[in-house]
């Protein structure tokens, strides 16, 4: 028997999403297929999951080919009609033990059905496909979250993931529970559109609601980190974790987007550029050594060059260390794809500006540790991460998997040395 074959292309969650499928296909017996997780969040996402598609191909001419994720939801019919292609199943589908229970054994010749992909809007379960373990040795990530109810102008991924729904916080709790108990010092809680957590559970409880909850119950855990968050939405609570929980790590990536004001109203965004300075400001206040990455956006239709020097003046205004840059490009199905675009070189140019500000934060950012103790979790043995997820090599070999106590004594390449 031949093990399936997985290809994961994207976000964190979807990476997660293939843990979950690998222990599907597994249950069910599935032989001699490759499975393709593709990304929807740009054009040119789309573009290299059919490049990827047509390379597993060659390399597995036997195989049964699967293609799922976010640009199978939003375009099935794009993958239905390449050669390549066997079956294209929808993101609700894939979690589904009983798909992959139909796909398994003669069942994958004998279905004539190629594709599955239901009305994603209509999805109201996210807690079916918990698993224990994904990430490092030392790190795990908990799905918390999927689906987003927000309609941002650039973005396709709602009708690739569905509504904003919460896995329940004792279901959480639990699972933290369980890897903690296997040994994990560190939990990520990862999804969709974070801080919408808990909207449409009974009582609307909120983000920070569940962060203080998992440090109370779960006392041994000794980091909880949490990735993206739409910073307008950050709740009390949460400002309190911030505040008061030492285990709650100091790092925050935003989504933010842009710096200036008008492109944000164009991209249908909840918060202004004050708001994103406000909030960084109150967060290191609460906490000293917090540091944020941020998403940003460069080249949105009608992008002009003082609107872009906003998004540059943002950087140092509130502070952000980890640059996440994106050239913009059209999603077709999406508002911004029909307003007028801006050059390609343009784009470029600017994007490579703003990375270049990026490398310069990270430079002064790994400058200022020089001298100072860190408390490093091992994702290897000679490489490790800081509670504000700097990376850390070190010259010998460490506990991996464990968390050491050590003085930073310089920086290459943007890693800091120990």
């Amino acid at each position: 028997m031949k093990p399936p074959v997985f290809s994961t292309l994207g976000c964190r969650l979807n990476a997660y999403e293939t843990e979950a499928m690998k222990k599907l296909s597994a249950e069910a017996g599935i032989d001699n297929a490759v499975v393709v997780n593709t990304c929807a969040v740009t054009a040119e996402a789309v573009r290299k999951a059919r490049q990827e598609i047509r390379r597993l191909r060659r390399e597995n001419p036997e195989a049964t080919l699967i293609v799922t994720g976010c640009a199978a939801q939003t375009e099935p019919d794009t993958f239905a009609a390449m050669e390549e292609v066997d079956r294209v199943i929808g993101n609700s589908e894939k979690m589904r033990p009983e798909t992959w229970e139909g796909l398994s054994g003669p069942n994958f010749i004998g279905q004539t059905e190629k594709v599955q992909v239901d009305d994603i809007m209509s999805v109201r379960e996210t807690a079916g496909h918990l698993i224990d373990g994904f990430g490092t040795r030392s790190r795990a990530y908990v799905q918390i979250q999927n689906g987003c109810d927000h309609r941002c102008t650039f973005c396709i991924i709602p009708f690739g993931r569905g509504n904003s729904r919460s896995v329940p916080a004792g279901i959480v709790v639990d699972q933290i529970k369980r890897l903690v108990e296997r040994g994990f010092n560190e939990v990520v809680l990862t999804g969709v559109d974070l801080t919408s957590w808990g909207a449409d559970l009974p009582g609307a409880p909120r983000l920070g609601d569940m962060v203080m909850r998992i440090l109370k119950m779960v006392p041994e855990l000794p980091r909880l980190r949490i990735s993206s968050i739409d910073s307008i939405e950050a709740d009390e609570m949460l400002m309190q974790a911030i505040a008061t929980e030492p285990r709650l790590m100091p790092h925050l990536h935003l989504s933010l987007q842009a710096g200036d004001n008008m492109m944000l109203k164009r991209m249908k965004r909840r918060h202004s550029r004050e708001d994103a300075i406000r909030f960084c400001e109150e967060a290191r206040r609460l906490r000293p050594d917090m540091t944020f990455g941020a998403d940003i956006i460069v080249g949105f239709p009608t992008e002009t060059e003082e609107m872009f020097d906003n998004s540059l003046a943002l950087v140092e205004e509130c502070g952000l260390t980890w640059l996440h840059v994106f050239p913009f490009s059209p999603r077709k199905g999406t508002p911004a794809a029909r307003m007028p675009q801006l050059h390609g070189g343009l784009i470029r140019d600017r994007a490579a500006r703003l990375r270049a500000c990026g490398q310069a934060q990270v430079a002064s950012h790994l400058a200022q540790q020089i001298g100072r103790r860190h408390r490093i979790l091992l994702e290897n043995p000679r490489m490790g991460r800081t509670e504000q997820f700097t990376e850390v090599s070190f010259q010998t070999d460490q506990p991996e998997g464990q968390i050491v106590e050590t003085e930073i004594r310089g920086f290459k390449d943007e890693q800091l040395t120990a």
